[in-house]
């Protein structure tokens, strides 16, 4: 378990399409320590992110025996938890968050080695090793995680993102989002895994006619778009400051061809200063401008794709 950790949330630029706070990480077999030093305010994005971040594949589950020293009831920041022992069902909505730099390398709950680059979670009680379904709540994308860890443990927190995981659902730069998770049960994986084999093994059938086209998207999903977000702020002095940096940066012969769909702005989304640009209709073609974005506007800017 990780110690309780404060939410990234006024975050510089990053790339990534649009958490934090788990206690004190304990043995494997063990409960979990305190530590001392309270909440953690130096936590993190890491000081180089991976360019292909946004294409971190999902976990893949598989059937893994549960933890013995991760099963056992524990106390963490004064309050009794008793992790789940078998194999149900369980989902759950709430917030989640992430944890980065400061715990990567760190021993996780299952004794293994925390990476923040990796499609992992912590949970207070959910078996580990365990595999869940994270749907953002706010636009619907969703990822797939291995939960190898324990944690958060804050009020209305329900689980804590590796931070590639938080990057692939866009709550990364807000530090939180409103989630549902989902538990993949064994008899589930057993499910899928049948049912891929058998149709590996089934011969192929006769092409079918064609399908008629699909119907026209209705005007409020037709009009929704993806835009590149540059940072995101809890004081609007910060967010103009970007702004004026970016648009003094984006100007010129280094933009190349970015220039005619370069449309910096400012828009405010609960309390929120977010610096974006373009309006694109397809989440790739906003994925490949905010990597030519991040090369134009230096290391130090991380820039996120996200539904507006």
């Amino acid at each position: 378990m990780r110690a309780l950790r404060l939410p990234v949330t006024a975050m510089a630029a990053a790339v990534v399409i649009a958490g934090c706070g788990t206690a004190p990480k304990s043995p494997p077999a063990a409960a979990p320590p305190s530590r001392p030093g309270g909440f953690y305010q130096d936590d993190g994005p890491p000081a180089q992110v991976p360019a292909d971040i946004l294409s971190t594949p999902d976990a893949v589950p598989r059937i893994e025996p549960f933890h013995g020293g991760a099963s056992r009831p524990y106390v963490a920041l004064g309050r009794s938890y008793t992790p789940i022992s078998d194999d149900r069902p369980l989902v759950q909505r709430g917030y989640a968050s992430w944890y980065g730099r400061q715990f990567h390398g760190n021993r996780t709950s299952t004794g293994e080695v925390y990476d923040m680059f990796a499609m992992t979670a912590a949970h207070p009680t959910m078996p580990l090793p365990s595999y869940a379904r994270v749907t953002n709540l706010r636009d619907g994308s969703s990822v797939v995680v291995r939960v190898n860890d324990r944690g958060p443990f804050r009020d209305g927190r329900v689980i804590d993102l590796s931070y590639a995981a938080a990057v692939r659902l866009g709550i990364a730069a807000k530090g939180t989002g409103e989630v549902e998770i989902q538990r993949i049960t064994h008899r589930e994986i057993a499910a899928a895994s049948t049912s891929t084999s058998v149709a590996a093994a089934a011969p192929i059938a006769a092409p079918a006619a064609a399908a008629p086209p699909p119907a026209a998207l209705p005007p409020a999903a037709a009009s929704r778009r993806w835009a590149v977000q540059l940072g995101a702020f809890a004081g609007a002095e910060r967010a103009q400051e970007l702004l004026a940096r970016v648009q003094a940066e984006l100007v010129g012969p280094q933009a190349g061809s970015l220039s005619a769909e370069l449309q910096p702005r400012i828009e405010t989304d609960g309390g929120l200063h977010r610096v974006l640009l373009g309006a694109l209709p397809e989440r790739e073609a906003a994925a490949t401008l905010a990597a030519r974005v991040a090369t134009l506007l230096g290391g130090d800017i991380v820039t996120y794709v996200v539904l507006r």
